[in-house]
């Protein structure tokens, strides 16, 4: 007969016990973790359910200086700036205005958008040798035909409209809900012809004042509008009256095609007006967002409209810009809103684009939509 130890069901700081106080002891650390390196979780989670803090409060103030601390995009990881910026979804927006109107008066002074966004009879007279803005050596003379084409004179004046919007296609604006708030706007600016279909509307709404065309579109879509015309035709009924504006004079490929634009519309009879940017608008536009650090070969429409809306109307909030390959949640999302296919590299400089609008909301000067759309 074999011995039995009366010890040996007994667990006395056996495995079981080092399993149970080993996994006690990680689940310890872990929480210790989240409190250490997560210590505004607790906080937040309650600010969620109290609703947004008050633009002036003093934490709002604290988020807004985390942003405007950054002087340059390349002082922080993509990461931190995006933590910096969900932080201050927290806080409601508010617009300053000693500080907007002292960045409008700044556009007035370089850019004047009231008197020369589009080429006009009273800004380019007949016989004007108008200086593309980017071929510096080439020169349109306005003949009478062409001259008869351009509005008397500014249709829009200074700060004419209580609330704009400006669209940007990026993919930040799937899923945002945002349609209402943007038809809410009393003048919307879009960009490149953008799908608006029914099913878009829901995300980036309808209404267009606006609508700017890239010649480019013109010449890769509709064979230049040297053979069928009412394809071009229909895609522009889609904005209804909203006017159409083209960089006719951004270099000698432009010109032809964007004049075509006007031909067509007025061979089916459309109400919709044809303008022109100025390319001198265009020219001092780049000089002064070189000067805050946008080195790029060419800004892009979005950031030229958003310019502009900065003198044509009080308040200006931008949808669809966002430059990133994530959301500021770090959630991979697709370049438009409508596909996913990538700009040409080293053409645009969007990312410092954004920053510089991001920089512009923390200062109260215009708002930028990145979340979903709500009441407040």
């Amino acid at each position: 007969m074999r011995y039995a130890d009366p010890s040996a069901n007994r667990d006395l700081l056996g495995n079981r016990t080092l399993l149970f106080i080993f996994i006690c002891a990680f689940a310890l650390v872990t929480l210790l973790q989240q409190i250490l390196y997560g210590r505004n979780y607790i906080k937040r989670y309650f600010e969620f359910y109290e609703g947004p803090f008050e633009y002036n409060s003093t934490r709002c103030l604290e988020l807004r200086h985390e942003i405007l601390e950054v002087k340059v995009l390349s002082m922080v990881k993509q990461s931190e700036l995006f933590d910096r910026w969900k932080s201050l979804q927290m806080c409601k927006w508010a617009m300053n205005i000693s500080e907007a109107n002292q960045f409008k008066s700044t556009l007035s002074r370089c850019c004047n958008a009231p008197a020369f966004l589009f080429t006009t009879q009273k800004n380019t007279p007949l016989g004007t040798k108008l200086k593309y803005e980017v071929d510096t050596s080439g020169i349109y003379h306005i003949n009478q035909e062409i001259f008869r084409m351009f509005p008397k004179d500014m249709p829009y004046y200074r700060s004419q409209f209580k609330k704009c919007a400006v669209v940007g296609n990026g993919g930040i604006l799937k899923n945002s809900r945002c349609g209402r708030e943007i038809n809410s706007a009393d003048f919307v600016f879009r960009c490149n012809l953008p799908p608006i279909s029914e099913k878009y509307t829901v995300d980036v709404g309808v209404k267009t004042d606006v609508v700017t065309v890239n010649p480019s579109i013109i010449t890769e879509r509709f064979h230049k509008l040297e053979k069928w015309r009412r394809p071009f035709y229909r895609v522009l009924q889609v904005y209804e009256n909203a006017s159409v504006l083209l960089p006719a004079f951004y270099n000698t490929r432009n010109t032809d095609v964007s004049i075509r634009v006007k031909y067509v519309l007025d061979d089916f009879e459309s109400q919709q007006a044809v303008y022109y940017f100025h390319p001198q608008y265009l020219v001092n536009v780049s000089r002064y967002w070189l000067s805050l650090g946008v080195r790029a070969k060419r800004i892009s429409t979005g950031l030229i409209l958003a310019t502009a809306a900065l003198e044509l109307c009080e308040e200006v909030h931008l949808f669809g810009f966002w430059a990133f390959p994530m959301n500021p949640s770090g959630l991979y999302i697709t370049h438009h809103y409508y596909d996913n296919v990538k700009p040409r590299p080293g053409f645009h400089a969007m990312p410092s684009e954004i920053f510089n609008f991001l920089h512009l909301h923390s200062r109260g000067i215009l708002r930028v939509h990145t979340g979903t759309c709500g009441c407040c």
